[in-house]
């Protein structure tokens, strides 16, 4: 299981290497990637059908919980299937539709990175590796949206993309930690356990609505649906395989994954209610006021996305079911859509479905695929769409007090989906062609048999639900539920309010269908509430977000030294005064402090004397000396207290530095008054209380006992372990080698920066004069 994870990872790795030797056979060698896959995914239905789970377990950082753990049930099982038999077809579809693209390979490589990462989400059982692989989803995502990056809308749409959906994970990210810190694990498989001691705490509220950004993010609700139809700047490829099987399902996922977990509550369901409502709403209305057909597309994902949030928020049984079966049957009909809309867009040139009509003269195959995938949308009988469609309204017709309430919302929304997915896969295809698409004709089989094959396997599907209902559906519902109730599907339930319910739809959608022509102008009359539109309001605050980081920047890192050491003197000042004087009693036992020699009184003279020289004087070298010696006095004291090794490296480092300032002071310009009187009382004043502070925080350190158990491991070990007499030596060089090892690298790259600027040359126009 971790090498079918990994794979894509890499062949993304290695597809550069390939490229130069198969440059003409790779794109169709790489269609074998996810097909095999696809078929190893395959051989786990009837496991899973009688054995319910499959773990795989893989150690990673077992100290910290952590591991490659996999688990293989009918939720996963699923998505992975979808994951790689649509990446299959999309990857067959690429090799025609991107052919001869300079970058061709660097796409095939950012593909097989997403659905390696898609596969480690869908079937991490370990949370911390899940949003790895969640991360990772938005990563590769970025890179493909942004594929044409040329191009500015392309570059602005997939960082919005990676924005959102980044830090929708990162919120998420703590959510996971807070339920394992409340449950106990990193394992979904062992929290199932300690489900009701997660509901029933205190961080219950936190985690879910951690958890719920996190899937709100990724699976474009309201009010971050935006992202979705900006991603649509991006080839037709990718629109198909991220907004139908992948990533925008993956919000979904999450939800469900962790319904039996933290399901089945007031909160839960309400909220995922309320937002699945709002967005499936919202976004069916935008679907059928827009006229490119990726952007109907996209809008129409959205609202069937809310379709699914909505319906695990209702979270009864025939509710999980109807969200298991409109999973498969949306990935299936809109991966079709999305790809009969490259077609057209690849012969036409165009995606105005206001200007497409009559293709099916030239393009009968596509024309048929359109027609399966846009009757499926509508839930037509004889389609998978139709029983999803059915179990939907069955399960808001019986919820309660507010079935009505829900019943009529579902309603109006697959009304209007039906509009939009009439508009995207039939009307393209139906009347007259038009004369500047005369040239439009019958494109490679493979770019119109994927599409073909998915309209098939929505007919088949929903003619024999049986073919799905044990080996795929069943476990998929006990997957989400938790319930081992036995799933029947079938094509006729009887006259009764939901076939009523189903046929008021089609008519209705229908009627609206034949009414309502796409124009852009109902577009534009909404263009005046875009003020008050989620996008607007998130984008002008992130920009006045950058405002005040711009002017926070430009005040505390101003390029002068000088304001970088007193802002961090003066907040390490106050932090340690509050600290000090508020909450800690000061005492100090003058009577442990020795006698003062006159030896120190000597030495502390010499200091004092050394420092106002050198804060007094104009000359450099004066104040440069003034110093050195202030450090010189620090190793007599050294010395006095018996320590010869610190005495010694003092005097080198102090040496040293009065060295490096006078070479420093050849390069200077000649001395300048650079402060006024104010600022030298301000550093003064600053100087004193930083100094204050530190003296009493000494002298307190005095008073709490020490611990000598570290000291005598050091003692006792240095010569066993390091064969080391100096046991200074031997923590710097052994104990914390690699911190030394860093420090040391740090100064060999600050001394390299010093040495390229002495070597700069400002005014290289004088040279030439």
């Amino acid at each position: 299981m971790l090498i079918a994870v990994i794979l894509g990872f890499i062949f993304a790795l290695l597809v550069p290497l390939f490229s130069k030797f198969l440059k003409n056979a790779i794109p169709f060698l790489y269609s074998a990637l996810p097909l095999s896959l696809f078929i190893y995914f395959l051989q786990f239905l009837g496991e899973i059908k009688f054995r319910g789970h499959i773990l795989f377990r893989f150690e990673w950082v077992p100290s910290m919980g952590i591991d490659l753990s996999f688990r293989l049930d009918g939720l996963s099982l699923l998505f992975a299937l979808m994951i790689t038999g649509i990446g299959f077809l999309v990857f067959a579809y690429t090799a025609y539709y991107l052919k001869g693209h300079q970058y061709l390979d660097r796409f095939y490589g950012y593909l097989s990175m997403f659905m390696a990462s898609m596969l480690g989400v869908v079937l991490s059982d370990n949370l911390m590796s899940m949003f790895i692989f969640w991360e990772l989803t938005s990563i590769s995502s970025y890179f493909l949206i942004g594929f044409n990056n040329t191009d500015p809308a392309s570059r602005k749409s997939a960082l919005t993309a990676l924005s959102i959906t980044g830090f929708g994970g990162l919120v998420m990210l703590s959510g996971i930690i807070l339920l394992q810190a409340t449950g106990g694990s990193y394992s979904f498989t062992e929290l199932l356990n300690s489900s009701e001691i997660i509901k029933n705490s205190t961080s219950y509220a936190w985690i879910i609505t951690l958890f719920f950004v996190g899937a709100f993010t990724k699976s474009a609700q309201f009010p971050f649906h935006f992202w979705l139809p900006g991603a649509m700047k991006a080839p037709t490829p990718v629109s198909t395989y991220l907004h139908s099987a992948t990533m925008v399902k993956a919000g979904i996922y999450l939800l469900a994954r962790f319904t039996p977990l933290l399901g089945d509550t007031f909160w839960w369901n309400s909220t995922l209610i309320t937002i699945g409502a709002v967005t499936m709403v919202y976004a069916a209305i935008h679907s059928v006021l827009r006229v490119d057909l990726k952007s109907i597309l996209a809008y129409s994902t959205i609202s069937a996305l809310g379709i699914l949030v909505f319906l695990i928020g209702i979270g009864t049984e025939k509710a999980l079911l109807a969200a298991g079966i409109f999973i498969l049957a949306h990935a299936l009909y809109k991966a079709a859509l999305f790809l009969i809309t490259g077609i057209i867009d690849h012969e036409t040139g165009s995606r105005d479905v206001s200007k497409l009509s009559g293709l099916k003269q030239v393009m009968m195959p596509v024309a048929v695929a359109g027609f399966i995938a846009a009757l499926s949308s509508a839930g037509v009988p004889l389609l998978l769409g139709f029983i999803s469609k059915e179990v939907m309204y069955e399960a808001t017709s019986q919820f309660g007090d507010w079935a009505i309430l829900l019943t009529v919302l579902a309603v109006l929304t697959k009304i209007l989906l039906l509009v939009a997915g009439f508009w995207a896969g039939i009307k393209p295809f139906v009347g007259k062609l038009p004369l500047e698409f005369g040239e439009a004709k019958l494109p490679s089989p493979l770019l119109w048999i994927p599409p073909l094959l998915l309209g098939v396997l929505s007919l088949g599907f929903g003619t024999f639900p049986s073919l799905i209902t044990e080996s795929l559906i069943q476990p998929v519902f006990s997957s989400i539920s938790g319930s081992d109730t036995i799933v029947q599907l079938k094509l006729w339930h009887g006259f009764n309010l939901v076939l009523m319910l189903s046929i008021l739809t089609l008519l209705a959608g229908g009627i609206l269908y034949w009414l309502w022509k796409p124009s852009n102008d109902l577009f534009q009359k909404t263009v005046q509430f875009e003020v008050v539109s989620p996008q607007n309001i998130i984008e002008n605050g992130a920009k006045s977000f950058g405002s005040f980081a711009g002017l926070w920047t430009g005040f505390f890192q101003n390029g002068y030294l000088r304001n970088y050491v007193i802002t961090i003197l003066a907040f390490l000042t106050l932090l340690m005064a509050y600290r000090l004087f508020g909450e800690v009693d000061i005492y100090i036992d003058w009577d442990q402090i020795s006698n003062v020699s006159h030896y120190e009184i000597i030495v502390v003279v010499l200091m004092i004397i050394s420092i106002f020289f050198a804060i007094s004087t104009n000359s450099r070298t004066t104040a440069i000396v003034a110093l050195g010696v202030v450090g010189f006095a620090n190793c007599l004291f050294f010395l006095i207290y018996s320590a010869p090794d610190l005495a010694m490296t003092q005097f080198s480092i102090d040496t040293l530095t009065v060295l490096l300032f006078m070479l420093v002071l050849v390069k200077l310009p000649k001395n300048k008054q650079y402060s006024s009187k104010g600022i030298k009382v301000r550093d003064a004043l600053l100087s004193m209380m930083f100094g204050s502070l530190i003296a009493i925080l000494t002298l307190e350190v005095f008073e709490e006992p020490s611990s000598s158990e570290v000291s005598k491991y050091f003692a006792d070990n240095a010569y066993l372990l390091a064969k080391g007499r100096n046991v200074v030596n031997v923590i710097l060089v052994d104990y914390r080698g690699f911190d030394t090892m860093i420090e040391t690298v740090v100064l060999v790259i600050a001394a390299a920066g010093v040495f390229s600027l002495m070597k700069l040359d400002l005014n290289p126009s004088k040279k030439d004069l």
